[in-house]
């Protein structure tokens, strides 16, 4: 199984990441949110693994459009796996599920290297 990384095609951060696999020589199967929505199952798998602090970007447009009552839904886990579905952009990027099951957010290319 190849490590899966989650996110958006189009997003600059994925595309350092895509780089830094390519770089690296490390297999990866890419899930675009904009052609695969994240499933609510899906969502709860990372939040397994991770917390909804790290799994939510509360640093993008998206979020910031977000009203008061709407971003207070983002601190629940069962309030906020609805608005990640319908606003996949709000999912920090990339998500990385490496081969024994361990799951990283964001770009971080130490921490990402490390499981390689």
């Amino acid at each position: 199984m190849a490590v899966k990384v989650y996110g958006i095609k189009n997003c600059n951060t994925m595309k350092k990441t895509f780089q830094l696999f390519e770089k690296e020589g490390m297999d990866y199967e890419f899930v675009d949110y904009k052609k695969q929505a994240p499933t609510a199952d899906l969502l709860q798998g990372f939040l397994k693994k991770i917390s909804l602090d790290e799994l939510v970007n509360r640093k993008g447009t998206t979020y910031k459009k977000l009203s008061d009552n709407e971003k207070a839904a983002t601190l629940n886990v069962d309030s906020a796996i609805p608005i990640l579905q319908e606003k996949s952009s709000m999912i920090k990027r990339p998500i990385i599920v490496f081969k024994d099951g361990n799951i990283h957010a964001g770009l971080n290319e130490e921490a990402i290297l490390a499981k390689k």
